[in-house]
């Protein structure tokens, strides 16, 4: 089962991206589609790939090894802090 669904992506307003005059053209398959001048992100790939993350961080941890959550904006410091 994963870490997150999609119904809670859709309400945390994860699928909201940037401005389709402001994007960055690698970010392009993960975008589902625009509208009203904004991104909205795939977010079945995003539930997918959130999950795979996820694995990677319990295998890294797991193995006895650390990860680094660096978070540069103000909104991400609560959740990164320990």
């Amino acid at each position: 089962m994963p870490l997150v669904t999609l119904k809670q992506l859709l309400e945390a307003g994860v699928h909201f991206g940037h401005q389709t005059s402001r994007w960055n053209p690698k970010m392009k398959r993960y975008i589902f589609t625009a509208r009203n001048g904004i991104h909205i992100i795939d977010l079945q790939q995003t539930v997918k790939l959130l999950d795979d993350a996820s694995n990677w961080v319990k295998d890294v941890v797991g193995g006895g090894r650390m990860v680094l959550f660096i978070g540069t904006k103000k909104q991400a410091q609560e959740s990164i802090e320990l």
